[in-house]
């Protein structure tokens, strides 16, 4: 026992870094274990074959776009289908992951290392940052377990493949972090990187758009100099104008104005829903009645449950343990929320497009008991293994993408 709790004082004088630094590296030791037992496991009807190795998954799904940005740029052309409609196509995917990869891969001659790297690297910066972020609004222990649980979360291989989400990620938790601090200068130069990392700049301009309206209405508790007010609305307009600049420039190189939407929704033409051009929340909808028609049920049924997500989700946002993150938080877990709402067709990638809302975890760690805490890090592990083999090694049914 005494054993035990000199490790245990050990570990708590030791440096924030260092004791996320170590949550982290045996993380990615369970992370890369299991990406070894999908591989091993996986065999002739898998997406990989039944000679896959961990490499194979690095490189493996949007991997591979990311590449063939870094190699080939975009089109200037766009693919069309035998029907005459745009095929799925690179525009889809922003830049700064696919190059920033092929630069940090060139002394490796790997385009794929450079991913790894990449993503293990800003990983690390991402749990460093949520530390940082809610330290000082839940605790040090607490902020301790949110980091763990992010560190070791299901989509936590998302930090040893050639996804853009890990340094996404980084970057928003910075400028969160920046806001919160009311470091306005700084995002001047996060920002602009944020928005052509992956899509979802547009949830932050609306995240400012709320700030700046609650920051207003409370002028005369926490004041607000007109330096503030003059930073929050120019870096509002900045993320709006970079939100739609790269709908603009996939228009100007191709010639065809609707040509990033057009290829957005060749992903959701895959899901055999009626292509009708973009509406806001359209995606919703139709995946309400597509998804419970394939359950067997109403579609009637899968509008009654959209409601009743929508409420639910937001209810979340009121509960006590959200409620101690602070309202900056929450307004960017409701502005992410709402984006998605927007423009989403929900399919078995959700999950993954949910890990903007990372500041949550803040949340799940809040109660204090050891059981539950650890409880809730077995399931994280659990569900690891179930988004890793099923949905990532194998993917050999529509509703397995990630």
């Amino acid at each position: 026992m005494a054993h035990l709790i000199a490790i245990s004082r050990r570990w708590a004088h030791m440096p924030a870094i260092a004791r996320i630094g170590v949550v982290y590296v045996l993380a990615r030791v369970v992370t890369t274990g299991l990406l070894g037992a999908a591989a091993r496991l996986s065999g002739a009807g898998s997406r990989f074959g039944p000679d896959a190795t961990i490499a194979d998954f690095v490189v493996g799904w949007d991997a591979q776009w990311y590449w063939l940005v870094a190699w080939e740029g975009y089109p200037s052309m766009l693919p069309v289908t035998v029907s005459g409609q745009v095929a799925e196509n690179a525009w889809a995917f922003m830049p700064v992951y696919a190059y920033a990869s092929q630069t940090l891969g060139v002394p490796f001659g790997s385009w794929g290392v450079g991913a790894m790297l990449l993503s293990l690297l800003a990983g690390f910066g991402a749990c460093v940052m949520l530390h940082r972020l809610l330290r000082g609004r839940i605790g040090e222990s607490a902020a301790m377990w949110a980091v763990t649980f992010f560190a070791w979360g299901p989509l936590s291989a998302m930090f040893q493949v050639g996804y853009a989400e890990s340094l996404f990620l980084l970057l928003l938790l910075v400028a969160l972090d920046l806001v919160a601090r009311r470091r306005y200068g700084w995002l001047y130069l996060v920002l602009p990187v944020l928005a052509f990392t992956r899509p979802g700049i547009l949830a932050f301009a609306l995240f400012l758009g709320l700030i700046g309206i609650w920051r207003w209405l409370r002028r005369r508790e926490d004041g607000l100099a007109p330096a503030e007010v003059a930073h929050i609305i120019a870096l509002g307009a900045l993320t709006t104008i970079t939100g739609f600049s790269w709908q603009i420039i996939a228009g100007v190189v191709t010639g065809d104005p609707g040509a990033y939407l057009a290829t957005e929704l060749s992903w959701r033409r895959n899901w055999g829903v009626a292509e009708r051009g973009f509406i806001p929340v359209d995606g919703w909808v139709q995946g309400a009645r597509f998804w419970f028609v394939q359950w067997g049920l109403p579609a009637d049924l899968g509008f009654v449950a959209l409601l009743l997500l929508v409420i639910g989700a937001a209810a979340a946002l009121f509960i006590r343990p959200v409620r101690r993150l602070g309202v900056d938080l929450r307004l960017w877990s409701a502005s992410y929320l709402i984006y998605l709402l927007a423009v989403f067709f929900p399919q078995s990638s959700t999950f993954r497009l949910l890990m903007p809302l990372t500041p949550l975890w803040g949340a799940v760690a809040v109660p204090r008991s050891r059981v539950y805490r650890v409880a809730v890090l077995l399931l994280c592990v659990i569900g690891q293994w179930l988004w890793i083999y099923p949905v990532y090694a194998l993917g050999s049914a529509f509703w397995q993408v990630p």
